[in-house]
């Protein structure tokens, strides 16, 4: 927690659950991905957060703007963005959408199947796009579904047929998967996207760019390794694959960008247990769960650190539940969390590595409860 977080929380009203970002956070994890990927293009994936004054701080620093929607667009230009650093890296497009994109000056665009390659050549003709593979997403804390990309085998083909309607047949992108914690795993998605270049290249077509997607993670509770990392080994990747013929590389950070940047402040809505058995567990509910923010705790995959002001005080497993009355609206049990046997209800928590798809997936009124408040410093 950062000092300016932590006075902002001394003197502020308690008004429900909230997130805190602090500005300065995003400002140093630009620079440190830019140093460390100086050859790469940042394309902030706005999905993370997109909270316009961190659109407004990365475009004043220089970064492009990867957006999922014809509405994430419009946030980038009212942030100050010009069209020609946004990209909608979105795989499924409304036709309507993408021309509402193109209208605004929007030329480049992700595809991964031939169906969205006609959309984009009617709506879009002679914009730029590249064909998003596989991966399987080993090692990732939040693994990618095959919802996104095609097999490798087929993206020449896809790639073609956007060079024969028109369109610039530009690269290949792929996602790791997010919160992904090791470096290496990028070398074998480079593998793939090397030899659709060298297919390409036999058809006559020249490929220019690989989307390196994001991935990049923030720090949860365990240890992940520096930026620095990860810009050496995917540097040592693409020269073992592409050889002295670099291509033109963009990333795509969205966690790793703003995730550490923010904390949630909560309260402790209800301490109890089901039964007098000494040994059943003790539940803990909070003022905020699943549908307020942390719904990145399905499945127990996104592991928060959480502090409190009893930290000092013994420790004893506890379910982390949700205020709703809904039964999925609990965060932990499988593996349930170890918090201060003193906890109290009325006490404050404080969640910290939240700034990343927390304010994104907070509903805005189930249950009647209000979404997750942010409030940028």
């Amino acid at each position: 927690m950062t000092d300016r977080i932590r006075e902002f929380l001394r003197t502020r009203r308690d008004e429900g659950p909230c997130l805190v970002i602090d500005l300065s956070v995003v400002r140093d994890n630009y620079i440190a991905f830019t140093k460390a990927m100086p050859d790469s293009r940042v394309f902030y994936a706005v999905k993370a957060n997109p909270a316009p004054e961190i659109l407004e701080l990365l475009n004043t620093l220089g970064s492009c703007f990867d957006c999922a929607s014809i509405g994430e667009i419009e946030m980038a230009l009212a942030a100050g963005a010009t069209a020609d650093r946004i990209s909608f890296g979105n795989t499924i497009k409304k036709e309507r959408d993408i021309a509402r994109a193109y209208e605004r000056g929007v030329r480049l665009y992700a595809v991964d199947c031939e169906a969205e390659v006609e959309k984009i050549a009617r709506a879009a003709p002679g914009s730029k796009v590249f064909c998003r593979i596989l991966c399987d997403g080993a090692d990732a804390e939040w693994p990618l579904s095959r919802k996104f990309g095609c097999v490798p085998e087929m993206a020449p083909r896809v790639l073609e047929q956007a060079h024969r309607l028109g369109l610039v047949a530009h690269g290949v992108s792929f996602h790791v998967g997010s919160q992904q914690r090791n470096p290496l795993v990028w070398n074998t998605a480079l593998a793939s996207a090397a030899s659709i270049f060298r297919e390409m290249a036999e058809r006559g077509i020249t490929l220019s760019m690989v989307n390196l997607g994001g991935g990049f993670p923030t720090k949860y509770l365990k240890d992940i390794p520096a930026v620095q990392a990860y810009g050496r080994a995917i540097s040592d990747s693409l020269r073992a694959h592409f050889g002295n013929r670099l291509p033109e590389t963009i990333i795509e950070p969205g966690r790793g960008m703003v995730g550490n940047a923010g904390i949630i402040e909560a309260e402790v809505v209800l301490v109890s247990k089901k039964s007098d058995d000494p040994a059943d567990i003790r539940w803990v509910y909070l003022d905020i769960g699943k549908f307020h923010g942390l719904a990145e705790t399905m499945d127990e995959a996104i592991r928060y650190p959480i502090l409190t002001e009893r930290d000092g005080d013994e420790k004893i497993p506890c379910v982390l539940a949700g205020p709703t009355c809904d039964s999925v609206d609990v965060m932990y049990e499988k593996d349930p969390y170890w918090l201060p046997f003193s906890l109290e209800i009325g006490d404050k928590v404080l969640i910290e590595g939240t700034g990343a798809y927390t304010t994104t997936y907070s509903s805005q009124n189930f249950n009647g409860m209000s979404g997750l408040r942010q409030i940028v410093i």
